[in-house]
């Protein structure tokens, strides 16, 4: 990579802004200021009304292979603290985004770079695409990559990988939940485009509301996900988004979305 380019590339295209991990010479490593610019990226992007979904990609062989090693050797635990805490910011930012956010995995997603897979709302796999979480190979558990990991996948399948350290195929991640598709490289960008387009077709007020309450109900017991459920539908039933999608839907129309 030439040392002048930013190692997070932007692009907004229809209304689909595409975050794009940009150190492959080092497998797109998580850095400290790599963590950084991302987090302010998202921070953008929530501002942004224009932009719809988020695609999260990387450059060259790798995804991402989790934390840069090399800055981590020797740092004190004040160090340590700041790093990981700064990661899991990061990954509680791609949840509390308003758009939905998908992965474009094209290879190795390991320890902080599943988790980064994990963390996102929709992924789409390459079928050479592998997913791992090693730290205990190397003594350091993948504690954090665990977090969103264990609430994507069956909890006996998480344990597997933390445990034993070993890589899965995308073929076993679909299997496990991890991904949503798996599909030939030369797909990658043509599925990626099926969800953004699906997303894009309905009311963006909507899908909002959708994915803050699709959160916030997963921590709680079935009453009371029930309870905050029936509080937002009929929040959202009220809204304008609402009223011209069922006024569409019976009168055999295409609805017009205003957000409101």
């Amino acid at each position: 990579m030439n040392p002048t380019e930013p190692m997070l590339l932007t692009e907004v295209r229809e209304e689909v802004m595409h975050l794009t991990l940009n150190r492959p010479e080092k497998r797109n490593a998580l850095s400290h200021e790599l963590l950084l610019q991302l987090g302010a990226a998202l921070d953008a992007v929530a501002a942004k009304d224009r932009v719809r979904v988020v695609v999260l990609a990387a450059r060259g062989s790798a995804f991402s292979a989790g934390h840069d090693l090399s800055e981590m050797v020797g740092c004190t635990k004040d160090a340590y603290g700041e790093l990981f805490a700064l990661c899991s910011r990061v990954m509680r930012q791609f949840r509390a985004l308003p758009q939905p956010v998908i992965a474009r995995v094209q290879g190795l997603a390991t320890a902080a770079g599943c988790q980064l897979v994990a963390a996102c709302d929709l992924a789409v796999a390459a079928d050479n695409a592998t997913f791992a979480t090693p730290g205990v190979k190397i003594g350091l558990f993948c504690t954090t990559p665990m977090v969103p990991l264990v609430r994507a996948i069956p909890p006996r399948a998480a344990l597997e990988m933390l445990l034993t350290g070993k890589a899965i195929s995308a073929q076993q991640a679909l299997a496990w939940g991890l991904v949503n598709r798996v599909v030939s490289a030369g797909e990658l960008d043509t599925v990626v485009k099926e969800f953004t387009d699906a997303i894009r077709a309905s009311s963006p007020l909507t899908v909002r509301i959708g994915k803050q309450a699709f959160y916030d109900q997963l921590a709680l017991d079935e009453a009371s996900a029930y309870e905050r459920a029936t509080s937002v539908m009929t929040d959202n039933a009220v809204c304008h988004d609402a009223q011209e999608g069922m006024s569409a839907f019976l009168g055999k129309r295409r609805p017009t979305w205003t957000g409101d």
